[in-house]
């Protein structure tokens, strides 16, 4: 498969949805219905919880992908579509057309959505409480750092090279380098060395912001690789590294008891 081919959106890697119940679902947040993919093994009940937070691209096959990954280890996985409020970026691929529309989202309505979803699974008894867990790609894995700043009962978070600092605004009034010391679990960012989003000297600011915090957070960088590198529907994508992060996830993951 060519890069161009995965340029347009065709993945590498496909999981199937066999023994699985995999769909959108609604999950109610005070007045709206947020539509939320899930995925979990048919038949279970008090599962570890994952959360998968979108890229900019919104909730594609590719992050539903992700989502059954996680099922087929038994997890309930929940992708919630965090802008959905703010318009549709289904089949849109140019950032200039999907910026707009990311840019009106409040970072406290995300917050709300993710304490929502993560509410709606533990009262239809399909998600342990003490095995939750976060990962988020691009814009979100920058929600991974947030949330994780906000929410005690986490055990673990991964973010996948989230934008670490930027302007202030009133819809973002703060980014992952300010609340490094607010963790409230431990995160694990995976960052390209060759990302022309997330400079290095970022990077290493960051990783001194954690090493004040007692949670044991860090991030490991892959030199060789730039931003999406995980993200194996696009040119961007490094096999070697990704396979390496999904091993680096899922230790961290297990270290903290969320898989066994």
């Amino acid at each position: 498969m060519s890069d161009q081919q995965i340029e347009n959106g065709e993945p590498r890697v496909i999981t199937d949805s066999e023994g699985l119940m995999a769909q959108f679902v609604e999950v109610p947040v005070e007045r709206d219905i947020i539509p939320v993919y899930c995925a979990f093994p048919q038949g279970q009940e008090m599962m570890p919880l994952v959360l998968v937070v979108q890229e900019i691209f919104g909730i594609h096959e590719h992050i539903q992908d992700v989502c059954r990954r996680f099922a087929k280890m038994g997890c309930i996985a929940l992708a919630p579509d965090l802008y959905f409020r703010q318009g549709s970026v289904n089949g849109l691929s140019n950032p200039e057309q999907i910026y707009p529309i990311v840019s009106q989202v409040p970072d406290q309505q995300v917050m709300q959505d993710l304490d929502a979803t993560v509410t709606w699974a533990l009262e239809n008894g399909l998600a342990d409480p003490q095995r939750m867990g976060i990962t988020g790609f691009c814009w979100g894995g920058r929600i991974v750092w947030l949330y994780a700043s906000i929410n005690s009962e986490l055990k673990a978070g991964v973010a996948w090279y989230g934008r670490l600092d930027n302007q202030v605004t009133q819809n973002q009034p703060r980014h992952p380098i300010n609340v490094a010391d607010d963790l409230k679990c431990s995160v694990l960012g995976l960052y390209g060395g060759q990302d022309h989003l997330i400079p290095n000297e970022l990077v290493e600011k960051m990783n001194l912001n954690l090493s004040n915090n007692k949670k044991n957070s860090m991030i490991v960088t892959y030199p060789q690789s730039g931003h999406g590198f995980f993200a194996d529907y696009r040119s961007s994508y490094n096999q070697k590294d990704a396979e390496s992060g999904w091993s680096e996830l899922l230790a961290w993951f297990r270290k903290h008891e969320i898989l066994e």
